[in-house]
């Protein structure tokens, strides 16, 4: 194959997984990637005019709010490796006929990339497989947890700084580790794995990638404070769907003290945002929080789905002025105690990002 361009796109786990890919191929070759999460067209045309010979690799993060916006990148820059992380309800607020919609307008990946390169889809992913692979000649390559794939993970544990998670490569199986949580990140590792590999990286070489990358800011990001309390910080955005940051609240908040949740609103649902907020609240309901905070408009949904399954009204509390859910959360506060903070810097749920920095000083 001639100079790797990998393209990532997806519902979440776009950023990081760029980061983790990256990390690895610098290891063995100058390689250019998107910054941060620069990732619509424009970042796009900027990037085409700084790759250059000097890069023998280029890793990019491909975002979508709308259909074209995949198949635009593409005609920019096209990819010979693509990376579709998952297929989400994220922005589905654009998409008249909902997730379909967005599976056709990642779709655009596999038709806007060479069509005889190396694509990697998640097998455990219910709505991937809604993407259109009619097209695709190249190489097909699945990750999965649940599911068999090409590379699987198993025996997945938490660390006190991360995940650790084996892998079989070839004949042989190897334990990895990742300086980020939860089993979102997983996946987003094994899509590391795979495509570094595919590339001829050695472990050696991928296990020293993931000990360099940059974790991004505000995802899953976990510290430990004074008084033995712990923060997540996952408020660089909220997708509908909070299984993962919940599951790492529970696990490395599992030191005794209490669980607390602080939500903002999960944006660009439209007409679903009431339904999907009540369906996510029941399910915060079954997960023993111990206290449960949101903030903005739509998130108070949250509070009333989790009181349908077992949350009583007294550890459920909405707030609309950030002042105050700061006040309240500098009354809580004990010794012990763990904070997830989960917002989206598209609008007013900024704050919760500059909330969980005031927590974390």
């Amino acid at each position: 194959m001639s100079k790797p361009i990998i393209a990532i796109t997806g519902s979440s786990g776009k950023t990081t997984t760029k980061e983790m890919i990256a990390s690895i191929l610098q290891t063995r070759w100058r390689t250019f990637k998107s910054i941060e999460n620069g990732n619509d067209t424009w970042f796009t045309s900027q990037y085409k005019k700084q790759i250059n010979s000097y890069y023998k690799g280029v890793v990019l993060e491909y975002g979508m709010k709308k259909r074209g916006d995949i198949k635009r990148h593409c005609e920019l820059i096209q990819p010979n490796i693509g990376v579709i992380t998952n297929v989400g309800r994220a922005h589905i607020a654009h998409f008249k006929n909902g997730v379909r919609g967005i599976a056709t307008a990642k779709s655009e990946l596999i038709t806007g990339m060479n069509r005889k390169g190396m694509l990697f889809l998640n097998k455990d992913d219910h709505y991937s497989k809604l993407l259109n692979l009619k097209s695709f000649q190249g190489q097909m390559i699945t990750v999965g947890i649940r599911n068999k794939a090409d590379f699987n993970a198993w025996h997945i544990r938490y660390s006190s700084k991360g995940m650790i998670f084996n892998v079989r490569l070839g004949q042989k199986e190897h334990t990895f580790h990742i300086p980020c949580f939860g089993k979102c990140n997983v996946y987003n590792a094994v899509f590391a794995i795979a495509v570094s590999h595919h590339l001829g990286c050695s472990v050696t070489e991928i296990k020293r990638g993931f000990y360099n990358m940059k974790n991004p800011y505000g995802r899953l990001s976990v510290s430990k404070i004074r008084r033995k309390m712990i923060v997540i910080n996952d408020s660089f955005n909220t997708k509908p769907e909070l299984d993962s940051a919940l599951d790492v609240l529970l696990h490395v908040g599992s030191n005794g003290g209490r669980k607390i949740a602080v939500l903002g609103d999960i944006r660009d649902l439209g007409e679903h945002a009431k339904k999907i907020h009540l369906a996510q609240g029941r399910k915060l309901g079954t997960k023993k929080l111990d206290l449960l905070y949101t903030y903005g408009l739509h998130s108070k949904y949250l509070g009333i789905g989790a009181q349908q399954t077992g949350m009583s009204a007294q550890q459920v509390k909405h707030f609309t002025r950030i002042s105050s859910l700061k006040r309240a959360l500098a009354m809580q506060r004990r010794t012990g105690d763990s904070f997830l903070l989960k917002g989206s810097t598209n609008g007013h749920p900024v704050k919760l990002m500059h909330l969980a920095e005031w927590l974390i000083r």
